[in-house]
């Protein structure tokens, strides 16, 4: 049966979205995106240009910690792989381009895809599209307004057809986030290094702090996720500790580091509880 794949990469979907929508390039983590909103809009876009059905959605992003909320997120929904390569040092997204060809290509030649869309505006991606079309693909190239100027010439010249979103389009699943809760005042580190974290309120205010930093939409799968491996996303991870061991005024203990992230994780479930009790 023939199908349809989408293509997306993430951090050309925010930074031109960003600027259409808010009209000035926003931090990742300035913008909410309604995971199940995009996932439909995508899907219902790729069956309706290419009158077939979706195969899956693949989602390209870079990390320089591993896994973060929204990836999970995202990753628990039907219908969408998360594939992830890499932030540097100074910001750049490496290995997506390549991931991508990779993907469109591997599709391609095993006949799994009649058809794909393609959200980006990398011209290192355009030798996928030539692959993929030379095993009969038909490629969609999706945009963000101004395609033109936010997509290479070059890869708007080797699709088969184009496309553009604009504001109407983006507003369906991005938003702007709240400010950040503001990080507590460092605190010198005391002589007495044997202060307990039980004896810490700040602590505690820390893991609701952080934990009111997630977007809801991400909770739920976040809170799934720890509880299935105990692990947490080393972004928030390593903010809960620097954050802990200030309030302190030390180092923590294998101990200490256990009951911070359990009250991180007793936050994420109270957010959880709150909106579930708002709703009956």
């Amino acid at each position: 049966m023939e199908r349809v794949a989408v293509f997306v990469d993430a951090g050309y979907l925010f930074a031109q979205g960003a600027i259409e929508m808010f009209g000035k390039k926003l931090q990742r983590g300035e913008m909410v995106l309604d995971h199940s909103a995009v996932a439909a809009k995508l899907k219902e876009f790729a069956e309706t240009q290419s009158h077939l059905r979706l195969l899956r959605i693949y989602w390209y992003d870079g990390t320089s910690r591993g896994p973060t909320p929204q990836h999970i997120a995202l990753a628990e929904l039907p219908d969408i792989k998360v594939r992830l390569g890499f932030v540097n040092t100074v910001g750049q997204q490496k290995g997506v381009d390549s991931l991508i060809v990779t993907d469109m290509i591997t599709l391609a030649r095993n006949g799994a895809i009649a058809e794909c869309v393609l959200l980006s505006g990398d011209e290192d991606v355009r030798v996928g599209v030539q692959l993929a079309q030379e095993y009969g693909v038909r490629v969609h190239l999706l945009g963000v307004k101004p395609a033109r100027g936010s997509q290479s010439l070059f890869l708007r010249q080797e699709a088969d057809a184009t496309y553009e979103w604009t504001r109407s389009d983006l507003e369906s699943f991005l938003n702007h986030s709240p400010s950040e809760v503001p990080e507590p005042p460092s605190v010198e580190r005391p002589r007495d290094s044997r202060k307990s974290i039980d004896s810490a309120d700040p602590v505690e205010k820390i893991a609701k702090d952080v934990a009111a930093t997630v977007p809801f939409t991400e909770v739920a799968a976040l809170v799934e996720n720890i509880r299935e491996t105990n692990m947490r996303p080393e972004e928030i991870d390593r903010r809960l500790l620097v954050k802990s061991g200030q309030a302190l005024g030390k180092f923590l203990d294998p101990s200490e580091k256990r009951k911070v992230r359990n009250a991180f994780l007793d936050a994420l479930v109270a957010r959880l509880k709150e909106t579930t009790d708002k709703t009956r």
